[in-house]
């Protein structure tokens, strides 16, 4: 995934959108991921990153960029700066940019990066049989709302 800051910028395929903040690239039907975002609407004191759902043309757009399939429950991505982290390296980095409690996240980096993967991995892949399906886009917070790119 080696690519330049903001490589998106010149893929024609990805629709345009303000990415002066991290964005979050997340499941919109899974409730473990509904969950996320609303850890991160929480623990995200200045309000800065945006969701975007993975259903979304823009969600889809972004993972296929950076060569991560919509529809493949392993396919997490988080922008910071134009750069990509996917799954468990995205959870670490989110949580180092919120802060706070968040931070505590961050003792997850004693675990071997191949083991972080491999729970990442068994986690993400079952994720609709073990925590079932909730629509992150009818979650009635307005300021939760406004978070959404769609």
């Amino acid at each position: 995934m080696a690519q330049a800051a903001y490589s998106y910028r010149d893929d024609s395929d990805v629709p345009l959108f303000d990415d002066t903040t991290p964005v979050a690239v997340m499941d919109a039907e899974c409730a473990l991921c509904s969950w996320g975002a609303q850890m991160i609407h929480r623990l995200d004191k200045r309000g800065t990153v945006r969701i975007c759902p993975v259903q979304s043309p823009l969600g889809a757009a972004l993972l296929r960029h950076y060569g991560l399939q919509p529809d493949d429950p392993d396919s997490w991505l988080f922008l910071d700066q134009g750069q990509p982290y996917t799954d468990f390296e995205a959870v670490l980095h989110a949580c180092a940019t919120f802060g706070g409690w968040a931070r505590l996240a961050l003792c997850l980096h004693l675990v071997p990066k191949p083991l972080r993967h491999w729970l990442y991995q068994r986690m993400a892949r079952n994720r609709y049989t073990v925590f079932g399906h909730k629509d992150m886009c009818a979650l009635p917070d307005p300021a939760f709302q406004k978070r959404l790119l769609r």
